[in-house]
């Protein structure tokens, strides 16, 4: 199956919504960049503990109650711009602070009626005011900004000396011009670092909103966090990747808040490649198909408790973290999410990072409710919290 068009986005290109030979080559070419800067030479990890820095001295600068949500996305949004753009940008500089405010506007309008309405019949709303025409000013923005960041590279672009994606991206244009079909030309940079930009920061955060949202809801379990954290990292040195192997009950709550939050309930639309037979239906060529990654989360045949917020899904008898079959946030197949293992890297550093500084508490006068808001993600509803140093 592969992926629909839909109103982010004018044509299919990049790396969520292309298809065939196009959409092989550019996650061939996005999954060796993440590799290369990821695994290999672990560039993404010290990335990710430096705005680990920058994010807990942005909480200790809150005074009063406040809402994590803008921190968090600029903290999260950054870690995919160090990939993307070869730099971070500073948590007030307003003009990237629009981009994500555009960018987050359009993420939460694309989860209304007229907006799906126009996914199916965009013919009738085409020419008519509503949300779909606010997603594609902001979307026009969004492009505009990323591509004058393509100009600002070709300036002193080095093909042997890559920094960042757009680099390798203009290196693999120069390779491929004899085979235009690849799709590898200037608007395909700029919808594949649109895809990468939306995809890396958005469910990320979303979920570092909710597990902050359920420390406080859950402060016996804060407790247990901290005291793994203490134990294993103490407070002398950040948390690395390293440590998660050592920090069996750290990994069942962070996997706890992925289930729990169901932060995607519905995945990416996908589109039948041919006719097909699943399940004993038969879906002809070019149907969408939605899969409930929320029927899966929340199965009562596959979870102890599936309904609540419970880390022991994600422990053994001896208390070891244990995978579960059922877990399946970042979807599953040829489609699946392609920043897997950079969101898992991301949720564990700043996570641990967050717990190993601070204690999370609600806000005197306050109960923040566990009630999530469909956007095309889930999120949880706007709440305030207080932090207090360790």
């Amino acid at each position: 199956m592969e992926c629909s068009l839909n109103v982010s986005s004018p044509a299919l290109k990049g790396l969520a919504i292309s298809n065939g030979y196009q959409w092989r080559t550019h996650r061939k070419f996005a999954g060796l960049h993440l590799r290369m800067f990821g695994e290999e030479k672990k560039i993404l990890e010290h990335s990710i503990q430096q705005e680990s820095v920058y994010l807990c001295d942005a909480f200790k600068t809150e005074k009063g109650p406040f809402n994590p949500m803008t921190i968090l996305n600029s903290a999260v949004s950054n870690t995919v711009a160090c990939l993307i753009f070869g730099q971070r940008f500073d948590y007030h500089d307003e003009y990237y602070q629009r981009i994500l405010h555009l960018d987050n506007e359009c993420i939460q309008l694309m989860g209304s009626p007229r907006a799906q309405l126009y996914n199916v019949c965009p013919w009738l709303l085409e020419y008519l005011p509503g949300p779909h025409q606010t997603m594609f000013s902001n979307y026009k923005q969004i492009t505009d900004f990323l591509r004058g960041e393509i100009i600002k590279h070709r300036e002193d672009w080095d093909p042997s000396n890559p920094r960042d994606f757009i680099d390798n991206y203009l290196t693999e244009m120069e390779k491929k011009k004899s085979d235009p079909e690849t799709g590898f030309n200037v608007e395909g940079l700029v919808i594949s670092c649109l895809d990468m930009m939306e995809a890396g920061t958005e469910t990320s955060a979303s979920t570092l909103r909710w597990g902050l949202l359920l420390m406080i809801k859950y402060p016996e379990i804060q407790k247990k966090v901290h005291a793994e954290i203490d134990r294993v990292i103490g407070q002398s040195r950040q948390p690395c990747l390293a440590d998660r192997v050592d920090m069996p009950y750290t990994e069942a709550v962070i996997h706890e808040i992925q289930r729990f939050g169901d932060v995607v309930p519905l995945g990416l639309p996908k589109k039948a490649a041919k006719d097909t037979t699943v399940g004993g239906f038969f879906i002809p060529k070019g149907t969408s198909i939605l899969t409930s990654l929320s029927s899966v989360l929340h199965d009562p045949n596959e979870w102890e408790t599936p309904d609540t917020f419970n880390p022991g899904h994600f422990l053994n008898e001896n208390d070891q973290f244990r995978k579960r079959d059922a877990f399946l946030p970042f979807s599953a197949g040829k489609r699946a999410c392609l920043g897997e293992q950079l969101a898992r890297q991301v949720i564990f550093l700043f996570f641990t990072s967050l717990l190993q500084q601070f204690t999370i508490s609600k806000c005197p006068g306050e109960e923040p409710s566990l009630e999530g808001e469909i956007w095309f993600t889930n999120v949880p509803c706007p709440y305030r919290m207080c932090v207090s140093s360790r």
